[in-house]
Order: C-alpha cells, then structure tokens, then sequence
C-alpha cells in the first residue's frame, strides 16, 4: 500500500466526525497494523522544512479568512439581519461570495431578479441555487426598512466577497501542495 495518506488510511475507519482522538486512533493503528504506509521524518529534512513554512502560512490565512467572514457578516447584520441569517452560515461557499461579489446590497439583489441570481450561482451551487435564491428573496420580504449605510456597505461587501474568495483560493492551493509533500516518496528512485 504504498502511497497511502493519512486521510486514506482514516478513511478504513467507521465514522464521519475529524477529531483528535480519532487522528491519534488512526495514527496508532496505522503504525501497528501497516508500518510500510509510514515514513521516518528527519527534523533536517527539506520536505519538512517546507510544510511548515507552508502550514505556517495556511494558519495565517485561515485566520484571514475568519477575519473577512467575521466582518462580512457583521456588515450584513448591521444593514439586514434576515439577509445575514441565510447568507451568514454559507459565507464561505463560493455560491454565496459570488452573489455579494456581484451584488453588494439588498436592493441590488432584488433588483437583479431570482432567474438571474439563480443564473449567476447555479455554476458554483447547482443543487442548492433556486433553494438558496427563494431563502433570499423571504429574507428580503422580511425587512421593509432601508437602515443607514446601506449605500456604503454596498460598496464594501463586494470587496471583501472578493478578498474572503481569494483567501479560499490560496489555501486551496496550499492544501493541493501539502497533499502532494506527503505523497510524496520517501527515497525518491533514481
């Protein structure tokens, strides 16, 4: 079984949940039951040298990333808190930063129609866009107030949409490039 993560190796254990318990089960077993499937870690080693400096850098950016969130969602609680309480639990999902790129306010949705919302996040949410546009637009009914700084938040909401997607981004990447360090072999053939 050569080439076996961590995560293919936890996938043989029953249960959905990640927690440290389980890693550290899995982790054991693994070393008892399929040594092969693991490899000694030099403290000198360039590979380790470079997750660190890596993971390092996907701790800065997930602390990022919950800074934008956090500030997104209070921008929407402060102009529409009915709108915030559908968007505010998926700000993370591409779908939803996709909209508030492209339409930072509640009027700016509304004006924007369901068939074209529906249109705008269907690539990035195919099974949840007309689900997730109709808790939109309730939302929207729900609230006949225009609160002040609605006008300026709509000029920031799409800039963080884009910042908090671009944070996604890179620790996307970032992980692509982690799986790979430990993918790869200990000794490399020559």
């Amino acid at each position: 079984m050569p080439g076996l993560t961590m995560r293919r190796i936890a996938d043989l254990y029953p249960g959905e949940a990640k927690t440290d318990a389980r890693d550290a089960f899995v982790i054991a077993d693994a070393a008892r039951a399929m040594p092969h499937t693991l490899r000694a870690v030099d403290p000198a080693d360039e590979t380790v040298a470079e997750f660190a400096m890596i993971a390092g850098f996907d701790d800065d950016l997930a602390g990022e990333s919950t800074r934008i969130a956090n500030r997104l969602r209070g921008l929407l609680t402060q102009i529409h808190p009915s709108l915030e309480r559908v968007l505010g639990p998926r700000i993370q999902h591409p779908a939803v930063l996709r909209l508030l790129d492209q339409c930072g306010s509640p009027a700016q949705i509304r004006k924007a129609g369901r068939r074209r919302l529906v249109t705008l996040i269907r690539p990035k949410a195919p099974r949840m866009a007309e689900r997730l546009v109709e808790d939109i637009f309730t939302a929207l009914d729900e609230q006949t107030v225009v609160v002040p700084g609605t006008d300026a938040a709509a000029l920031i909401v799409p800039s963080l949409a884009s910042s908090l997607q671009s944070v996604l981004d890179q620790r996307k990447v970032l992980a692509a490039k982690i799986e790979k360090l430990l993918e790869a072999p200990l000794f490399p053939r020559s």
